[in-house]
């Protein structure tokens, strides 16, 4: 880690005069308060590298420096220390795409060799892996003898390479001088964008994070070039409903103050990037509810998962909310239009937080389906690290709880609906990941006990369990587990046996939410279990599965007709669209992992390829269909999800009578749809 050149000169300042108080080092150098104390934490990050003590400050403005940072630096004569800025690879390829951004004049190959004082072979290596580094922006680097070194592309793509190179440059030693000679940026203009964004913070009643203070007026100052030049972005790369309705929209008045001929589509680009930028305090977290509808019932429904993941109950859940609200805002923006910064925190967790990141990515479901993309690594990493924070504030842990693995051979179906059960049927236990044999040879996460259907080798403690578990053998197995671990069975009560009492004695009406009523209280832990949510109730495989979606066929001609055929049900009803068909089609030629039985298989594709509503449908055939040359298939269950949990319920009911050898024979070999439709009643009840 290097030092920027403010910060090195005002570390330099305060070795020679360590009697110098805040109020002159701001006057000094013309600092805010806060860019004082963002270069001092700067200091302290250089210092803890070279493993020597922090510089604290005083309330009265004063600063305490240990005599160790004097002693190290005396031979300097009083000087700050500067690392010998030789550049790297990376840097010199940051620096030759910052120079392709912002030079007002034409590049040639002799112009980047006096530049960054390297021969020209080097740049022609240095260009090569700039174009590397392009092409995840769809640009291209073309030279010509007219206009020397270009860059070509879309313009939105641009400006989201330009956001990018600006941050990592400011990383770099002299990063600030670096831009500011490459650009040709005087003083004057970066003291103007400081005073136009202190501006838009008043307007918006909210503070920006120091960071994102320092990168704003040189990101702002080179769009507003960039435009100027005739360079605009377009129309469709923003939806200007989604923006143009928020009081960022209205701020950019103050980024444009005295510009000419703003496009519509310019001050969209700004609010965006406005959108994108972090806080460290906002005033009014409603109107940011306003601005995403259902954002904080994601969140809410994300810390809910985490909760239960993680076995734990998050005190003071509100003020933690508030706290996400204000992050995960900006990070929406910044993952709906790719904004995000490719940031690498995974290094610099510690074991347990590795633990907890793997839990939160887990959880972050409700946020990619209200984003409509993938949370990237950086988010969830900065996402853990306020959520671990926050536990830490309380002294949760979850470095204290029993962690669990499950290691199936059976294909990913088996193995997640396995991990399901024995998530459930273990509240307190912290179920890390279902694997595969192989996944789990290779793993890396700490763990305490396995469950697997099969033998393994490992120095942990290993469960032999069932795939699919039935009321005796999951009672079975707690107890065994139970006794194993602790020498004796917590809450030793079989809610079966109690319901079997109960119906000796009284009409039971709901026996479904009965069962869970006790479940919860029984399965209780007054000091870390988490509240279990009932929002959304099991769904039977009797309720999927109805008289109505099931069809008896001698023979078909081809796999693909048996898809056709079980499918027709669900289109009918509107539950499909004919394209989910050649979906299922297209995914499962071949694959065996939808063969989940002897003559049962369940072929299925993406929500988004066609799924209107959950659903299932059955196709029986007399004569076996083939699927490859080793699997013959007689029962083709169709399976529509909407999402990743509501089908799940009926799925393992519909695995357990896969796994019964006897009732999938009296399914197969049935004559009449309401013959099939009692078997699969009888498994439709827990």
């Amino acid at each position: 880690m290097s030092l920027s050149d403010r910060s090195t000169k005002i570390l330099d300042e305060l070795v020679s005069n360590p009697s110098i108080t805040s109020t002159t080092l701001e006057n000094r150098y013309n600092l805010t308060r806060r860019q004082l104390g963002y270069s001092v934490n700067k200091i302290n990050d250089w210092l803890m590298t070279k493993n020597l003590p922090l510089i604290e400050r005083t309330r009265q403005g004063h600063f305490v420096i240990d005599q160790s940072v004097f002693t190290k630096y005396s031979g300097e004569q009083g000087k700050a220390p500067i690392d010998i800025a030789v550049l790297s690879e990376e840097q010199r390829v940051q620096i030759i795409i910052m120079t392709l951004l912002s030079s007002e004049e034409e590049l040639s190959l002799n112009h980047f060799t006096v530049e960054l004082e390297v021969s020209k072979n080097t740049i022609l290596s240095d260009l090569k892996k700039a174009q590397g580094y392009l092409n995840d922006y769809d640009l291209i680097i073309r030279y010509s003898r007219k206009w020397g070194y270009l860059l070509e592309g879309k313009e939105f793509q641009i400006r989201r390479l330009l956001i990018k190179v600006t941050y990592q440059l400011l990383q770099m030693q002299r990063g600030e001088n670096r831009i500011e000679e490459l650009a040709s940026i005087q003083t004057d203009e970066i003291d103007e964008f400081n005073r136009r964004i202190v501006n838009v913070e008043n307007k918006l009643n909210l503070k920006f994070t120091d960071e994102k203070m320092e990168t704003m007026p040189y990101i702002l100052i080179l769009i507003l070039r960039r435009i100027k030049k005739g360079y605009e972005v377009n129309a469709f790369s923003i939806q200007y409903e989604e923006l143009s309705s928020t009081k960022e929209y209205q701020a950019t008045e103050e980024i444009f103050h005295e510009a000419e001929q703003i496009s519509m589509e310019e001050r969209l680009f700004i609010t965006l990037h406005l959108l994108t930028t972090n806080v460290y305090w906002s005033e009014f977290l409603t109107e940011d509810e306003e601005a995403i509808p259902n954002l904080v019932p994601a969140i809410d429904n994300m810390l809910r998962l985490f909760e239960k993941s993680a076995c734990i109950y998050l005190q003071e859940r509100e003020q933690l909310m508030d706290k996400l609200i204000q992050h995960i805002k900006p990070a929406y923006y910044r993952i709906k239009y790719r904004l995000t910064e490719t940031i690498d925190f995974q290094s610099s967790l510690s074991r347990e937080f590795k633990e907890l990141h793997h839990l939160v990515k887990r959880s972050t479901g409700p946020l990619e389906d209200l984003i409509g993309k993938d949370i990237p690594e950086s988010e969830t990493a900065y996402i853990t690290m306020l959520i671990g924070g926050w536990m830490t504030r309380q002294g949760d842990s979850i470095e204290k709880k029993i962690k669990a693995i499950v290691v199936c051979p059976q294909g990913v179906s088996v193995s997640r609906l396995m991990f399901n059960e024995l998530n459930e049927l273990f509240p307190e236990f912290v179920f890390l990941d279902s694997l595969s044999v192989r996944d789990f040879l290779n793993y890396s996460l700490d763990y305490d006990i396995v469950f697997s259907p099969t033998h393994l080798e490992t120095d942990k403690r290993l469960f032999i369990s069932k795939a699919f578990l039935g009321r005796e053998e999951k009672y079975r197995l707690r107890k065994q587990v139970m006794l194993e671990l602790h020498g004796y069975i917590p809450n030793d009560i079989n809610v079966d046996h109690l319901i079997d009492i109960i119906k000796n004695h009284t009409v039971i009406e709901n026996e479904k939410i009965l069962i869970q009523d006790l479940q919860d209280y029984l399965n209780r832990d007054e000091d870390s279990s988490i509240k279990q949510s009932r929002e959304n109730e099991d769904i039977d495989l009797d309720d999927l599965i109805t008289p109505e979606h099931i069809t008896i066929r001698y023979s078909v001609n081809s796999w693909e007709e048996a898809i056709r055929l079980s499918a027709e049900p669900l289109i009918k009803n509107g539950e499909i669209e004919p394209e989910y068909v050649e979906a299922m089609i297209h995914h499962t030629g071949e694959d065996p992992y939808i063969v989940i039985g002897p003559n049962i298989a369940i072929p299925h594709a993406a929500p988004e390829e066609g799924v209107n509503k959950v659903g299932m449908s059955l196709l029986k055939l007399d004569e076996a269909v083939n699927f490859t040359k080793d699997h013959s298939i007689n029962l083709v269950i169709v399976i529509a999800a909407v999402d990743k949990q509501q089908h799940i319920h009926a799925l393992m009911q519909l695995m357990k009578l896969a796994g019964s050898e006897r009732d999938r024979n009296r399914v197969i070999n049935a004559g009449s749809v309401e013959e099939i439709y009692k078997i699969i009643k009888l498994y439709s009840v827990d």
